[in-house]
C-alpha cells in the first residue's frame, strides 16, 4: 500500500469514526480525544487531516450527505421513476427505521436535524452543509415529482419532503418504528390527487 493510500485511510477513518460518535452522542458531547482513542490514532494524525474540531465536523456532514444520498438513490432506482420512486423513498426510510438495511444503520434520527439543534444560526457553516443536504434530497425527489404531474411538480415534492421529514422526526423522537409506514400511506394518497 502505498503512503498516499494509506494517508487517505486514515483520513477516512477518522471521518467515520467520528461521524459514528457525533450520530451517537451529539457533536458538542463528543471531545477530539474521545475521536482519537475510538480511531487508534495518534493526536498528530488527526491535526495532519484537520486542522480543527470544525474541520472534522464539516468532513463528517460531507461525508453522511454523501452516504445518505447514494444511499436513497440506490433504494429507489429499484423501481420505476416517478410515482413508485416516491414511494420506494418511504420504504428505505421504514428500513432504516427499523434496522433492517446494513448499508444505513444505526438510527440516530437525522444527523443534518441533529447538527441544526446543535448549530441553530442559520448563517453557520454547518448549518448552511444541512441545509444543502435537504436541498440535494428534495431535488432527487423533484426529479421524480416531475413525472407524477410535471405542472406542480415542486409542489408535491416540497410536500413529500415534509411527510418524509415528518416522519424521521416521528420515528426518533415518539420511538416510532411505523412511521414510515404512516408517511407512506399519505403519500399514496397525495400522489393519487395529484395525478387526477
Amino acid at each position: 500500500m502505498s503512503q498516499a493510500n494509506s494517508r487517505l485511510e486514515k483520513r477516512d477513518q477518522l471521518i467515520s469514526t467520528a461521524f459514528s460518535l457525533f450520530y451517537r452522542y451529539g457533536i458538542h458531547a463528543v471531545g477530539i480525544n474521545q475521536v482519537i482513542d475510538a480511531a487508534g490514532v495518534a493526536k498528530r494524525t488527526l491535526y495532519h487531516h484537520f486542522d480543527s474540531k470544525e474541520a472534522l465536523i464539516a468532513a463528517t456532514l460531507a461525508y453522511r450527505d454523501q452516504q445518505f444520498r447514494t444511499w436513497l438513490e440506490e433504494r429507489i432506482e429499484q423501481v420505476p421513476p416517478g410515482g413508485s420512486a416516491l414511494l420506494a423513498v418511504f420504504d428505505a426510510l421504514d428500513d432504516w427505521f427499523n434496522e433492517r438495511d446494513e448499508a444505513i444503520m444505526p438510527f440516530h434520527g437525522c444527523f443534518f436535524i441533529n447538527t441544526c439543534a446543535e448549530y441553530t444560526d442559520p448563517q453557520n457553516v454547518h448549518h448552511q452543509q444541512c441545509q444543502t443536504h435537504k436541498r440535494l434530497v428534495r431535488e432527487m425527489l423533484l426529479r421524480h415529482a416531475y413525472q407524477v404531474n410535471a405542472e406542480r411538480a415542486d409542489a408535491l415534492s416540497q410536500e413529500l419532503v415534509f411527510l418524509k421529514e415528518g416522519a424521521i422526526v416521528q420515528a426518533h423522537v415518539m420511538a416510532d418504528p411505523q412511521a414510515a409506514l404512516v408517511a407512506k400511506g399519505v403519500a399514496k394518497r397525495l400522489l393519487h390527487s395529484y395525478a387526477t
